[in-house]
């Protein structure tokens, strides 16, 4: 893991434009946020490709939507707390429910958006829309991972969420690392305990893996990128191979990252997940970290629970 750190919504800008250039189909529809949103470039170098609907995400939606009958693929681009929650009926309805190829992607997810308080930290975004039908969702961990997954999105058919972070994360991936939609990255084989974690987190299960290494401890740990469809095959083999869970997530716990891997443990029948995320609470205007501190999603932590499970016979 290197020390530099870049935003995931860094990566989004940066590739929207390179992918928008070789496709003159790729399309954003903006809601007056591109700055923050990083579509300036995209802007300013595809003007006939760029449209801004000002403040009006369910208008954003259904003009997305419209492009899409007609051969486009439309980024809507605004922040998460936005692009899931006020938009939400139009996903459904005019986007999902035709199964229409329309990406949404979002800045400012989980609690990155941090001093700007609770009304701009989405952390239900990610288990409201993986609850709708045709929906993929995902979320980078890294620049490289922002850049790479945005261009799957936008080879693929069909409605897809992407959610990126305002502020800076560690540097995970290089610029030749492949992914997959659907398929999680294994970053790190062990045999004790799994941490699977998502988007800003992995930065931060990758490190506990690191602390557990120097107590004896060997932690497998996945990147889970896509939340929907999740990798329940990675998901299984830590159930058959290793029978402890961690899941990692700037997110409620509720109907996240460790809401759908207990939805495949559970079936199973066989192995002890524990949940490390947003304790079901809202944020408030804090430092980043200090939010991440309040819920529980820190290294220390993870330690903590890897301890209690490796000693579970």
């Amino acid at each position: 893991m290197s020390e530099v750190k870049k935003a995931t919504r860094d990566g989004f800008g940066d590739e929207i434009v390179e992918l928008g250039k070789r496709d003159n189909k790729i399309y954003v529809v903006d809601v007056d946020i591109g700055k923050s949103c990083k579509t300036g470039k995209f802007r300013s170098e595809l003007p006939e490709q760029y449209f801004n609907v000002g403040i009006a995400e369910q208008n954003a939606a259904g003009v997305a939507a419209g492009m899409a009958t007609c051969g486009k693929t439309p980024f809507v681009v605004t922040y998460a707390v936005f692009g899931s929650l006020r938009m939400c009926e139009m996903i459904r309805q005019e986007i999902c429910y035709p199964n229409l190829n329309v990406k949404i992607a979002c800045s400012h997810g989980g609690v990155t958006p941090a001093n700007d308080g609770a009304s701009h930290q989405c952390i239900e975004d990610l288990g409201v829309l993986r609850t709708l039908p045709n929906m993929t969702v995902i979320m980078p961990a890294d620049y490289y991972a922002a850049r790479k997954l945005v261009a799957k999105a936008a080879e693929m058919y069909g409605p897809c969420y992407l959610r990126f972070t305002r502020d800076a994360i560690p540097v995970i991936y290089d610029e030749n690392t492949e992914f997959e939609i659907g398929k999680a990255n294994l970053l790190r084989e062990g045999k004790d305990v799994a941490v699977i974690a998502n988007g800003d987190t992995v930065c931060i299960a990758l490190k506990a893996a690191k602390m557990l290494e120097e107590k004896g401890i060997q932690a497998r740990v996945l990147d889970m990128h896509t939340i929907k469809p999740l990798d329940k095959d990675a998901v299984l083999a830590c159930v058959n191979e290793i029978g402890k869970i961690i899941t990692v997530e700037d997110h409620n716990i509720l109907n996240g990252l460790g809401s759908a891997v207990s939805d495949v443990v559970a079936e199973t029948g066989k192995a002890i997940v524990r949940r490390v995320g947003i304790q079901d609470q809202f944020g408030q205007s804090a430092p980043y970290e200090r939010l991440l501190a309040m819920n529980g999603i820190t290294a220390e932590h993870i330690v903590e629970l890897a301890e209690e499970l490796a000693g579970i016979e």
